[in-house]
């Protein structure tokens, strides 16, 4: 598992734990970053007890155990829609109080957990779009492993692209790219732009938004080579 820099070999029997993703994050950590994870990348124990005391209930051990292994690495976490630090963890009073733990950078879109599920280990997470808060994906666990590859796409390291994918594209997507095994999940800004799919090959990560005709695809690739790779099998109009 940690020689391989392919995501969809990686995730070939999906997440079905919370230990699966803490080992999913580890092993990214170390393959496709400058440094893998250290004691010091998560957030302390003072902290999240501190958090739990200002909110009043215990967090749930998935959200828990993903802000201590790495809640401060904002390479992984806050580079486009941040992770929000355990002192700024508050409830939205909808739909009986959601606990918002992540924010578009704009504050268009939230992420949460729904206070009547609040005491689940590993509950489902929620998004709020236009038509107030949708189901996002059925695990907490689930969600990390969506936050780690959607925050790592939007680095500042000059590997990502991004393009409007045309339809006679897709089947070059379909042929050279495995999807991963992560369930659909939609994006809060529209409808037209669901369901996320993410797309693997050994150094090179995509996420397709929406399956119509010049959906946004966003790519990132493990080196400047494998970015360019990308680029050469899916000649489409690249933004950079």
């Amino acid at each position: 598992m940690l020689d391989d820099p392919d995501v969809s070999v990686v995730l070939q029997d999906g997440v079905q734990t919370p230990s699966q993703a803490w080992d999913f994050v580890r092993w990214f950590a170390g393959a496709w970053t400058s440094c893998p994870l250290r004691p010091e990348d998560g957030c302390t124990e003072g902290e999240l007890a501190a958090a739990e005391a200002d909110l009043g209930f215990e967090l749930p051990a998935a959200l828990r155990e993903g802000l201590h292994l790495f809640g401060r690495r904002d390479d992984l976490t806050r580079q486009q829609d941040p992770l929000i630090q355990p002192t700024g963890l508050y409830v939205d009073d909808a739909l009986n109080g959601v606990l918002v733990f992540r924010r578009e950078n704009q504050d268009c879109a939230y992420w949460g957990i729904r206070l009547d599920e609040i005491e689940q280990e590993d509950p489902p997470v929620v998004v709020e779009s236009r038509e107030g808060w949708i189901p996002f994906l059925d695990r907490m666990s689930l969600a990390w492993v969506e936050l780690v590859l959607s925050e790592s796409l939007f680095g500042t390291d000059s590997l990502y692209d991004a393009c409007e994918l045309p339809d006679a594209l897709v089947p070059s997507l379909h042929a050279r790219y495995a999807r991963v095994e992560l369930p659909d999940h939609p994006l809060w800004a529209s409808k037209e732009d669901s369901p996320v799919r993410w797309y693997a090959a050994p150094g090179r990560l995509i996420r397709r938004d929406g399956n119509e005709d010049q959906s946004w695809i966003h790519a990132r690739g493990r080196t400047p080579a494998d970015l360019e790779a990308i680029r050469a099998e899916l000649p489409g109009p690249w933004v950079y």
